[in-house]
C-alpha cells in the first residue's frame, strides 16, 4: 500500500505537467478549428414552435410543430435574469469569466478526484459543454478520448472567436432542461410560468441545479439548489429554495401564447421554427370570431354549438378571416369547420340556375311548376318537398331562386342534367363532389353532395367576379392568377340580381329579414337534411362572406333555419365590412338587356326583368302566361306511385292521407278513392282515414263522372 501511494505521488505531478503541455499544444491547434459565427448559430437555431402572422405582420398564432422537444424562440442575454446567469455560472463553471475555454485548475482537480476514487464534478467548462451541444447534440453521453479532445479544441476555438457574453447566451438557449424542454425560455415558462427575465434567485438556483441533472427528484434538486445559493453567497437560508423545488410541476405547464387563428395555423404551419405571413386581417378575424361566438351563445338552447366563418376579398382572393370553430362553446373546438365537408343544402341552387340561364334554357322570367313531384330513380321514388311544406304553383325562376323553393330547382336539374351540373360544381372548386351524377341523383339540386365552407364561399366569389373562378389565397403574397371562366358574365349578373332581390324572396323570408343588408349584397341560405347544417353565403362588390352553423357531432339543430342561424352572423359581418363605404350593384355586362314583363294571370307583380340578349321578347312589354297544360285540373297530392308505410306506434285511427287537387274555377271537380267519393264535389282538399293495406286509385273526376286525373298509391300493412 505504501509503495502504491508513493507511485501516485510521483506520477500525479508528471501527469498534471503533461496535461498542461498537451493543453497548450491544443490551443495552437484549436486556432485552426472552424466554428460557425454566433449570428449563424442564433438564426439557425429553430425552435419547436412556428408563428402565423397577419397580412400586416402582426402575430396571430403560435403553435408547436415539433413534438419531440419544446424549444421556444432564442432569448437574448439582456432578457435573462442576472440571478440566473450567476446561478448557472456558480453551479457549472465558477471560473467561466476568466478561463480560455479550459480550466486547468478544474482539470487537475478532476484528475486528482479520479486517482483518489472520489466523485467529482468533472472538468467540462460551460464553453466545453456548449461545444458538445453544437457538435454532438448530446452532452450526457460518454465520449472517447479523441472525442473529448475534439470538444476541447472546439471550445478553445469558440473562446477565440466569440465573446463570453455570446457563449453564455448560446449555452442558456441550447442546454437541455427537464423533460422535453430545451433552453431557458422553455424551462422558465414550463416550470414557473414566467419569462426568463422575471426569474428570482430561488427559481434561478433550481434551474441551475437542473442543468446538471434534469431528471433529478425534487429533494435532490432542492439540495443541489441550496448548494448553488451557498456558492453564490457563502452562506444562505435554503428554506425558500426548498419550497420552490418542492413545487416543481410533474409535467411542464401549458405555455400560453397567441390564439387568434388556430385552425389556419394548423393548415399553414408545417415546419418548426418558421414564421408564415398569412392573408388574414387581424381586426376582422377578431370581429368575425366574436360575432360567431356571440350569436351561437344565443342558440345553445336550440342545440347549436359549432360554427365557422370565411371572408374573402373578391379581387385578390385573399382570405381575410378564417374562423374554424366557436372556441370554448364547442365540444370539439379543434375541428376545422371551415375545411370540414358538410352538406350545403340549397346553397348550390344559384349555380344550377346560372347554368340553365347561360345555356338559354331558362330566363329569370321563365315559369316553373312548384307542385308535387315524384321522380323514379334507381334507388326508388324521389319526392322532393319545399321547406315550408306547401306549394306555390307557377313561379318565375327569380322567385324560385330567391325564395329557395325546392321543387322548381329539381325540375331545373331535370332540364340541365345531373352530370353536367356536377361538372360545373367541380369547375367551381367543390372537389368533394367526386361521384358520378347517378350517385347523387336529383338530390344534388338540394345539396346532396358534400363541400367545405372555404370552397363554397370561394365558389360564390366566382359569381361576384362575373363567372371567373380562381383558388383562394391563404399565404400573403401569393397570386391565384387571372381566373378560369366557369359561368358567363351575363348569367352571373342575372343570378346576382336575383339573389339581391328582397321582394322576390319575401314569400319565404319576409321583407325585413337578416338577409337584408344596409347596402347592396347578394345572398343565399341553405339547410341540410335533418337540420344538421345551416349556411348563409353571399357577396358584395368587394367581399364574399360565408357562414356555417351546426354541430361537429352531426347532431341536428332544433328549429334553426338560415334566417335564425347563419344569416344574422352573415349580415353583421357584411355591415361591418361596409360601415365606411357602401357596396354598389355590379355593372351591367354587355349582352344583358332589360324588358318590362307582365304575368297573366298576375301570380307575380309586373316588373322590369333582365335577359341574356336573344332570350328576351321583341315586344316592348312581354306577357308571361301560364300554358294551358299547366292550368288543367290535376291531383297535387298524393304523388303517383306513393308508398305509405303506417307507423305501428301510432293508432290507426290517427293516421290519415291528404288528397288535394288543383283546377280552374270553371271545373266542378270531385275527389274519389276508387269508386268512393271522399268529399263533396267542388271541394279540392280532403284529409281522409288511411286506406286499408293494398293498392288504391285516387281519382279526380267531373261532376258528370268524366276522369280528369288519376294516381296510384300503395298502403303497406303494419308489421306484426
Amino acid at each position: 500500500m505504501t509503495r502504491a501511494l508513493r507511485i501516485v505521488r510521483v506520477t500525479l505531478p508528471a501527469i498534471v505537467v503533461s496535461a498542461s503541455i498537451v493543453s497548450l499544444a491544443t490551443v495552437f491547434v484549436a486556432a485552426l478549428t472552424p466554428t460557425p459565427s454566433f449570428d449563424l448559430v442564433r438564426t439557425g437555431t429553430l425552435g419547436s414552435e412556428s408563428t402565423l402572422l397577419s397580412r400586416d405582420g402582426e402575430p396571430l398564432q403560435r403553435m408547436r410543430v415539433d413534438m419531440t422537444r419544446r424549444q421556444l424562440e432564442w432569448t437574448a442575454l439582456d432578457s435573462i435574469s442576472p440571478s440566473l446567469v450567476r446561478a448557472v455560472v456558480a453551479a457549472e463553471d465558477h471560473r467561466f469569466w476568466w478561463h480560455f475555454g479550459f480550466d486547468p485548475a478544474s482539470g487537475a482537480s478532476a484528475v486528482l478526484d479520479q486517482f483518489g476514487d472520489r466523485r467529482g464534478r468533472g472538468a467540462s467548462t460551460i464553453t466545453m459543454q456548449l461545444a458538445g451541444l453544437m457538435t454532438e447534440g448530446d452532452r450526457f453521453g460518454r465520449r472517447s478520448l479523441d472525442e473529448k479532445m475534439a470538444q476541447f479544441r472546439y471550445a478553445i476555438a469558440l473562446e477565440r472567436r466569440w465573446s463570453k457574453q455570446q457563449i453564455i447566451e448560446a449555452y442558456l438557449n441550447l442546454v437541455p432542461m427537464r423533460g422535453e424542454m430545451i433552453g431557458i425560455r422553455a424551462a422558465s415558462l414550463g416550470m414557473f410560468g414566467r419569462a426568463p427575465e422575471a426569474l428570482d434567485e430561488s427559481e434561478s438556483a433550481v434551474i441551475a441545479a437542473l442543468v446538471r441533472s434534469p431528471s433529478a427528484s425534487r429533494p435532490v434538486v432542492a439540495r443541489r439548489a441550496c448548494a448553488v445559493v451557498k456558492k453564490m453567497h457563502g452562506t444562505a437560508d435554503c428554506t425558500r429554495v426548498q419550497m420552490t423545488a418542492a413545487l416543481l410541476p410533474s409535467f411542464p405547464l401549458t405555455i400560453l401564447g397567441l390564439d387568434e387563428a388556430p385552425h389556419l395555423a394548423r393548415r399553414l404551419l408545417t415546419r418548426p421554427g418558421t414564421t408564415v405571413r398569412s392573408t388574414l386581417d387581424l381586426p376582422l378575424q377578431r370581429f368575425a370570431a366574436e360575432t360567431l361566438r356571440n350569436r351561437l351563445a344565443t342558440l345553445t338552447e336550440r342545440n347549436v354549438e359549432d360554427g365557422a366563418v370565411i371572408v374573402i376579398d373578391n379581387a385578390s382572393g385573399d382570405v381575410l378571416a378564417y374562423v374554424g370553430s366557436s372556441g370554448d362553446l364547442s365540444g370539439a373546438a379543434s375541428v376545422d369547420g371551415a375545411a370540414a365537408a358538410r352538406q350545403p343544402g340549397s346553397t348550390l341552387k344559384p349555380f344550377l340556375y346560372g347554368l340553365a340561364i347561360e345555356q338559354r334554357w331558362l330566363t329569370a322570367a321563365s315559369l316553373l311548376d312548384d307542385a308535387p313531384l315524384a321522380l323514379t330513380t334507381p334507388s326508388g321514388l324521389y319526392v322532393p318537398q319545399n321547406y315550408e311544406r306547401d306549394f306555390k304553383g307557377a313561379v318565375s325562376v327569380r322567385s324560385a331562386l330567391a325564395a329557395s323553393l325546392n321543387i322548381p330547382a329539381v325540375r331545373t336539374l331535370q332540364l340541365v342534367g345531373v352530370e353536367r351540373f356536377r361538372q360545373t360544381l367541380l369547375a367551381l372548386g367543390l372537389s368533394n363532389v367526386l361521384h358520378d351524377g347517378e350517385y347523387y341523383g336529383y338530390g344534388l339540386a338540394l345539396g346532396s353532395g358534400d363541400t367545405s365552407l372555404l370552397a363554397l364561399t370561394n365558389a360564390y366569389r366566382a359569381l361576384a367576379n362575373g363567372g371567373l373562378w380562381s383558388p383562394p389565397n391563404l399565404n400573403a403574397g401569393s397570386n391565384s392568377g387571372g381566373g378560369v371562366r366557369v359561368l358567363s358574365a351575363e348569367a352571373s349578373f342575372i343570378v346576382s340580381d336575383m339573389l339581391s332581390d328582397a321582394a322576390a324572396r319575401a314569400s319565404t323570408f319576409g321583407l325585413a329579414s337578416p338577409l337584408s343588408t344596409r347596402s347592396w349584397s347578394a345572398v343565399k341560405t341553405g339547410t341540410s337534411k335533418g337540420m344538421r347544417d345551416n349556411w348563409a353565403i353571399g357577396y358584395t362588390d368587394r367581399y364574399t362572406v360565408g357562414v356555417w352553423v351546426g354541430n361537429f357531432s352531426g347532431a341536428p339543430m332544433w328549429d334553426v333555419s338560415g334566417v335564425t342561424g347563419a344569416a344574422p352572423i352573415w349580415r353583421e359581418i357584411v355591415d361591418h365590412l361596409h360601415a365606411a363605404r357602401a357596396s354598389q350593384p355590379p355593372s351591367v355586362p354587355v349582352g344583358v338587356v332589360q324588358r318590362e314583363i307582365v304575368f297573366v294571370p298576375a301570380m307575380e307583380p309586373a316588373r322590369r326583368e333582365w335577359f341574356v340578349a336573344g332570350t328576351e321578347s321583341s315586344t316592348k312589354i312581354t306577357t308571361i302566361s301560364i300554358p294551358t297544360t299547366q292550368a288543367a285540373p290535376r291531383l297535387l297530392s298524393p304523388a303517383d306511385g306513393t308508398v305509405i308505410a303506417p307507423d305501428p306506434d301510432i293508432p290507426a285511427s290517427r293516421q290519415s292521407m291528404l288528397v288535394r287537387a288543383e283546377a280552374p274555377q270553371s271545373f266542378n271537380v270531385c275527389l274519389k278513392l276508387g269508386n268512393r267519393t271522399i268529399a263533396a264535389c267542388g271541394v279540392k282538399e280532403a284529409l281522409i282515414k288511411l286506406p286499408a293495406p293494398g293498392r288504391h286509385q285516387v281519382r279526380l273526376e267531373t261532376a258528370e263522372g268524366a276522369l280528369l286525373a288519376q294516381v296510384s298509391v300503395e298502403v303497406r300493412g303494419v308489421p306484426r
